[in-house]
C-alpha cells in the first residue's frame, strides 16, 4: 500500500474531478487504478468506483488506464455485486467492447431489472454508441423505457425523430407527450417539424410550456411567433398586472378557492422547477419555507421573476458542437464539464469540448406572465394552495 496520505489523496481524485486538473488525466487514473488494485475492502472498492464514476460522468472517448484490463477482470470475480456492476460501467466508459455489448444485452432483456436496464441505456446514449440508437424506436413500444427513449432522441441528431415521435403523440400519456414537446425543442430541424405539428393542430398551443415556447422562439424567430403567438419576454407593466390580479384575489375569493385544485394546477404549471413539501424540481428555490403568506411576493415572483434573479437561478443557454440547445441553471462547473438543473432533467452533464457557445441570461427560468395562462378559478385555487402552512390531498 500507499501509505494513508497517498490513500486520501486518490479517493479525493475519484470524488473531485476537478482536483485532478492540476496533474496529467491518465495519470491521476493510473493511480486510481493501482490504489484500487491495492484495496481489499469491498466498501472501499466501491467509493473509489463510484467516485471515478463521478468524475467522468457525462464524458466520453477516455482511453482505458494503464492497468484497467487486468484490474477489471478481478473486479468482474468480487463477491461483491456493487464492485461489479460499478466496474463494468467503467469499462463501458473506456470503450471495453465486451462490455458496451454486455450492456446491450441488458438493455434488450425485458426479462432484467428496470433500473439496471435505465441505467445501461442513459450511459450508451451518453456515450453515444451508434447501436443504442438504433434501437430507441422500437423501445417506445416498452412501458418501462419509453420516457428514457423518447429524450434519447435529443442526444444525437435524428432525421426520422419528429416522424417517429409525432406519429405516437396522440397515444401518449400526458407525461410522455410533455418529453416529446421538450425533446423537440432541442434542435432546429427538430423544432421545425413541431411548428408544422402546431399548424397541423398534432400539438395544440396549450400543451407547449411556456419554458418550451421561449426556447422554440428562440431557435426558430419571427417563424414561431407567426403560427403560435407572441412569447412574451418581460413583464411589459408589472403594477398594473400586480393590481390585477390584487383586484381579483379578494380574500372572499381565496376562501371560496379549493387548495386541492390548486396543487394540480401547481404540479401542472410549477412543479417541474419547484418544490413545495418535498414535491417537484430543484431548478428554481424550494417554496417550503418561503414567504408564501405574503400576497404581493407570491404575485411578483408570478408577474415578474426575472425583477430580481439571484445568480444561482439565472438561466444559461449552451449550444453545442451537433447542433443541439439546453437550457437551464448550472448546478457544477470544473474544468472538463458543466452540470446543468433543466426542467426536464435535474442533473444534466455536457462536456466542455462539446460545447459551441454558451449564454447567461439576466433573466429567470421562469417564463414571465404564467398567471395569464389560467383560467381565473385556477389562479385564486393555485393562490389558496401557495398560502397553505402543511400539504394537502391532490384534487382528483
Amino acid at each position: 500500500m500507499k501509505g494513508s496520505y497517498t490513500y486520501f489523496f486518490t479517493f479525493l481524485l475519484a470524488c473531485y474531478p476537478q482536483v485532478s486538473t492540476a496533474i496529467d488525466e491518465s495519470d491521476s487514473l493510473a493511480l486510481l487504478v493501482e490504489t484500487l488494485d491495492a484495496a481489499d475492502d469491498p466498501g472501499v472498492q466501491s467509493a473509489l468506483l463510484r467516485g471515478m464514476l463521478r468524475g467522468l460522468e457525462g464524458r466520453r472517448n477516455i482511453s482505458a488506464p494503464k492497468g484497467w484490463s487486468e484490474l477489471s477482470a478481478k473486479l468482474a470475480q468480487s463477491d461483491d455485486k456493487s464492485v461489479r456492476d460499478l466496474s463494468a460501467q467503467l469499462s463501458q466508459i473506456f470503450g471495453d467492447r465486451k462490455a458496451v455489448q454486455r450492456a446491450l444485452a441488458t438493455l434488450k432483456d425485458k426479462s432484467a431489472a428496470t433500473n439496471a436496464r435505465r441505467k445501461v441505456l442513459r450511459s450508451l446514449l451518453t456515450q453515444q454508441n451508434e447501436e443504442v440508437f438504433t434501437l430507441l424506436e422500437s423501445l417506445l413500444d416498452d412501458s418501462a423505457l419509453q420516457l428514457d427513449a423518447i429524450r434519447g432522441y435529443a442526444m444525437v441528431e435524428d432525421a426520422t425523430a419528429p416522424t417517429v415521435l409525432l406519429r405516437r403523440y396522440k397515444q401518449l400519456s400526458p407525461e410522455l407527450r410533455r418529453a416529446v414537446v421538450e425533446t423537440l425543442a432541442t434542435r432546429k430541424r427538430y423544432a421545425q417539424a413541431m411548428l408544422t405539428a402546431v399548424k397541423q393542430k398534432i400539438v395544440s398551443h396549450d400543451e407547449i410550456p411556456a419554458h418550451v415556447a421561449r426556447s422554440l422562439h428562440n431557435i426558430l424567430g419571427d417563424r414561431f411567433v407567426e403560427v403560435f403567438g407572441e412569447v412574451r419576454q418581460l413583464a411589459e407593466d408589472r403594477t398594473k398586472s400586480m393590481t390585477k390580479y390584487k383586484r381579483m384575489i379578494t380574500p372572499k375569493a381565496i376562501a371560496s378557492a379549493n387548495a386541492s385544485r390548486g396543487r394540480v394546477v401547481f404540479k401542472n404549471t410549477c412543479a417541474a422547477c419547484h418544490l413545495l413539501y418535498g414535491e417537484g424540481g430543484k431548478i428554481g428555490p424550494d417554496l417550503t419555507g418561503s414567504n408564501r403568506a405574503n400576497l404581493d411576493y407570491i404575485l411578483l415572483n408570478s408577474v415578474d421573476p426575472s425583477y430580481d434573479v439571484p445568480v444561482g437561478y439565472k438561466m444559461i443557454t449552451i449550444s453545442t458542437v451537433d447542433g443541439r440547445v439546453i437550457n437551464g441553471v448550472i448546478a457544477e462547473e470544473d474544468g472538463v464539464r458543466v452540470v446543468l438543473k433543466t426542467v426536464e432533467q435535474p442533473r444534466m452533464i455536457i462536456a466542455k469540448e462539446d460545447i459551441e457557445t454558451r449564454t447567461i441570461s439576466s433573466k429567470s427560468m421562469m417564463p414571465d406572465g404564467q398567471l395569464d395562462k389560467m383560467k381565473r378559478q385556477e389562479v385564486l385555487d393555485l393562490i389558496r394552495y401557495l398560502r397553505t402552512t402543511e400539504q394537502v390531498e391532490m384534487a382528483k
